[in-house]
């Protein structure tokens, strides 16, 4: 006689598991992993290699201690570490991935009960503590990249490109000519050096291109929701038109703030995070605007030229909320009688 198992509806079955969608997500990195090992060298597959190797290692040992089953092989600490080594200066000192991927997986994940259980992106807060644990090797560990400079400005060191945005007349220094140096970072050469990758930047961020194939690919496999990436950069694209700005050339003042920085990697890569996002189709709206208008008020005003990292780790601790006042509303549900 075949045994039936009888459970309530409604029943919904996915062909995907979660082994699968986290190699698949694996797979998404691999372009702009690639495009870091070929404009860094060396100390890109150190530095990716280490994290990763950091992340799959402490992430066992954790379960091990925990007394809870190891699953590494399910690929979720691989993508912390990636993501990780993807969100680091190229100069940063070999240990810095270590320390980084020893945060993210014991204290941010395992501590919280493990995979699922986080409130918020292992990798990100990783890179928060590091920012501020080291911030002298997390500001200002960049190097030129193959093929092009740091800044994308001929004669310009020592400064990526929204740096040059944010504090242009402290780079032009004294007598220089900070309108001139704005002239020339917004310009269409330097927006295409930052599209194809030929400047300077963190390891997974210096090619928009290779972002946007990896984005692509999530969006057409269904891993990711298009909200969150449609919101948080159309967001970011709104703000930077209407706030002001070291506006020189609309345009091209505009890619910058698409293009440069950790945007791309951020929007596709880790707001889009399930265990940290809201579920509910709304909610990743107001989620997604909330990390755009984080992004440019810092980018904009904050201490920071970069605010991507922070604010999708602010958006990450209101998320419980967003999905508290998104839900959508229940039918047929019989109110309790007050009075």
């Amino acid at each position: 006689m075949t045994q039936l198992t009888v459970t309530a509806s409604p029943h919904l079955r996915a062909p995907g598991s979660v082994r699968l969608i986290m190699w698949l997500v694996v797979a998404s990195l691999v372009p702009a992993f690639a495009g870091s090992v070929w404009f860094f060298g060396w100390r890109a597959l150190m530095l990716t290699g280490l994290g990763v190797v950091s992340a799959v290692g402490f992430d066992a040992l954790a379960q091990k201690l925990f007394g809870r089953k190891v699953t590494v092989d399910d690929g979720s600490a691989v993508i912390t570490g990636l993501l990780l080594a993807l969100n680091l200066p190229p100069a940063v000192p070999w240990w810095i991935p270590v320390v980084g991927s020893a945060f993210a997986v014991v204290i941010v994940k395992q501590f919280f009960g493990g995979l699922g259980h986080n409130f918020v992106n292992p990798a990100l807060a990783a890179r928060a503590f590091l920012v501020v644990s080291w911030p002298g090797l997390m500001t200002a560990g960049w190097l030129a990249p193959r093929g092009g400079n740091l800044s994308g400005i001929d004669g310009i060191t020592g400064a990526t490109p929204l740096a040059v945005l944010k504090n242009a007349s402290e780079i032009a220094g004294p007598g220089g000519d900070p309108a001139g140096l704005l002239a020339q970072a917004q310009s269409w050469p330097v927006v295409g050096r930052l599209f194809f990758g030929s400047v300077g930047g963190c390891l997974g961020e210096t090619s928009a291109l290779l972002l946007l194939a990896g984005g692509v690919f999530l969006l057409v496999t269904r891993l990711i929701d298009w909200r969150i990436p449609a919101g948080y950069i159309g967001t970011v694209l709104v703000l930077a038109l209407v706030l002001p700005g070291p506006k020189h050339d609309l345009l091209p003042y505009l890619g910058h703030h698409v293009f440069g920085g950790g945007l791309m990697l951020g929007a596709f890569f880790m707001a889009t995070d399930y265990v940290t996002s809201p579920i509910t189709s709304r909610g990743r709206w107001v989620f997604a605007v909330g990390c755009g208008i984080l992004t440019v008020l810092i980018r904009l005003w904050g201490g920071y030229p970069e605010g991507v990292s922070y604010s999708i780790l602010l958006m990450n601790v209101a998320t419980p909320l967003i999905d508290r006042f998104t839900r959508p509303r229940l039918f047929g549900r019989v109110k309790k009688a007050t009075g």
